[in-house]
């Protein structure tokens, strides 16, 4: 089945004026078909190719040579000095689409490679298939148990998909992270930290604890959620204090950013044994957050905010350092307003209020709090409020 995803305009328009773009995301997400997608004449390199990687002996010469082609290059974070080669070939001849550069791993934690292609490069990140991008013939029901990961979502049934990502999960404990890198991580701590951040999946951070139940420093700790963020795995959501007059939580939470992953590492079988387990309510806020993320403005910035006192606002939508949206996410398609929720509004003043459901109508509360489903929010209100 074919997915259009939402990001090709976005490439294609960026093709036509930059010498090189870069998709970004994890591993297995889509992001080599999409390329070759977005181009007809094209060299592709695959940097876990060693027959690949034999051509790129002498890479300067070799790319030289096809500066009228466009040059793929997959899993490019794998040899990170062909960005320093890349800077001097596209200067030379400075055409639009030279290269395109498929990585899954974060620039920022990759060494030398951020500022290399500064004002050279178009970064753009690839996530998982989206809400907004599903054919009519699956639901969100489906999605929000298996993710967006195209051999999970579109398994012939729950069980391939629980095959998939638990192949998945081994994957990138046992090789993917340490590679992607090129640091050393000890599989058995990194299985269980990951674990660990999906049984307290949407709680703050504490750095200090996790490292006394793995019986690691927390340096350590902090190196390994900095990976699995790295990887796009995880998100790290940060709290809101900005002009806040309120003693406030400062410390961020987390989420596991697909929630099939979360659903394997959880080990909840099926979509109904979602219903009465503990960690539903957070899954659901979790994928809230993230569908949202998907199709939001580039320059609006996702945060909580919390209270000392508990007040809580799930997510603040902000535009420079003015919140312009708080939104309460709620399981239940017949929620009742917190109180909590209704005096972070008060605190933040945002020129909006929402709560998200899953499934029901579009109202105005007395508090001028629209209650709204998801698919609503995501394709006819997010799209007017940024």
């Amino acid at each position: 089945m074919l997915i259009i995803r939402n990001l090709a305009k976005q490439l294609r328009d960026r093709l036509k004026k930059s010498p090189a773009i870069a998709i970004l995301g994890p591993r297995q997400v889509g992001k080599t078909t999409l390329a070759k997608q977005l181009e007809n004449d094209y060299i592709y390199l695959d940097m876990e190719n060693p027959r690949d990687l034999a051509k790129l002996q002498d890479a300067y010469t070799f790319l030289e040579s096809l500066q009228d082609r466009t040059v793929i290059i997959d899993e490019v974070q794998l040899l990170p000095t062909l960005f320093s080669l890349l800077r001097p070939l596209i200067d030379a001849k400075r055409t639009p689409r030279r290269f395109i550069l498929l990585g899954s791993a974060s620039p920022e934690l990759v060494k030398g490679v951020s500022e290399t292609l500064a004002g050279r490069i178009s970064y753009n990140e690839l996530s998982p298939i989206g809400l907004t991008e599903l054919p009519e013939t699956i639901g969100y029901e489906q999605h929000w148990f298996r993710g967006g990961f195209p051999e999970s979502l579109l398994s012939e049934n729950d069980a391939l998909s629980k095959e998939w990502i638990d192949d998945f999960i081994v994957s990138y404990v046992e090789r993917d992270l340490a590679k992607m890198f090129g640091v050393d991580l000890a599989p058995t701590l990194l299985r269980n930290f990951w674990s660990m951040l999906a049984h307290l999946n949407g709680n703050l951070f504490n750095g200090e604890s996790f490292a006394r139940s793995l019986g690691v420093s927390a340096p350590t700790v902090n190196r390994y959620l900095d990976f699995l963020e790295g990887g796009y795995l995880i998100r790290r959501l940060q709290p809101w204090f900005v002009n806040a007059k309120k003693r406030l939580v400062k410390s961020p939470k987390t989420y596991i950013r697909d929630t099939g992953v979360l659903h394997r590492l959880l080990n909840i079988p099926g979509y109904n044994d979602l219903f009465g387990h503990p960690a539903i309510g957070a899954s659901w806020e979790g994928y809230v957050i993230e569908q949202i993320y998907q199709v939001k403005a580039k320059q609006t910035e996702l945060f909580f905010y919390r209270t000392q006192t508990g007040a809580e606002c799930d997510l603040v939508l902000v535009q420079g350092i003015a919140p312009i949206a708080c939104i309460e996410i709620k399981l239940s398609n017949a929620p009742t307003v917190s109180k909590g929720f209704v005096n972070c509004t008060q605190d933040l003043e945002p020129k909006h209020k929402y709560i998200i459901t899953p499934k029901s109508e579009t109202y105005t509360t007395l508090n001028d709090i629209v209650v709204t489903n998801l698919r609503h929010f995501l394709f006819n209100i997010l799209p007017q409020i940024q």
